[in-house]
């Protein structure tokens, strides 16, 4: 009897020494957990921009690409308008590369590729630009990677 008392007594005092964690450590843990948090944020903030710069690059690559494909099955001639590139028997492009947040192509009636740094909203490109090089505000002739550098992409 004594024995089972004793017992008794142990599994009783081994219950209440069965903490868990005190509401200081708790807090101590969510502000740490909160500084970690803020210090990842900020250090993925530039990530955005250059993977914008280089979507541009690879798109604008892949329109000098599809415009030279154009050029072999035509004798030379340059496309005049994007669904040159985008549909038809010969189409180079199943679709226009774009990223309406960060930038838009166009094709301008003489084969020059336009870039432009969108506003962040998704508007669509022009189907066909009336002029070549410096065309209106804000669109700049694509002249190789360093067109989408990050002042040209926003």
């Amino acid at each position: 009897m004594i024995s089972t008392l004793k017992k008794l007594q142990a599994k009783k005092v081994a219950q209440e020494n069965n903490g868990g964690f005190t509401l200081i450590e708790l807090l101590i843990v969510i502000v740490v957990l909160g500084i970690l948090a803020a210090v990842v944020v900020f250090s993925l903030g530039g990530v955005t921009s250059s993977s914008a710069v280089a979507a541009c690059q690879s798109d604008g690559a892949t329109l000098n690409t599809a415009i030279a494909a154009f050029q072999a099955d035509n004798g030379g001639a340059l496309p005049t308008a994007q669904s040159q590139l985008t549909s038809g028997s010969s189409a180079a492009l199943q679709t226009w590369p774009a990223n309406y947040g960060h930038y838009t192509f166009a094709l301008s009636s003489d084969g020059v590729i336009e870039l432009h740094a969108s506003s962040g909203t998704a508007t669509a490109a022009p189907t066909t630009l009336t002029a070549a090089g410096y065309v209106t505000a804000g669109w700049t002739a694509w002249s190789g990677p360093g067109s989408c550098a990050t002042a040209n992409v926003k």
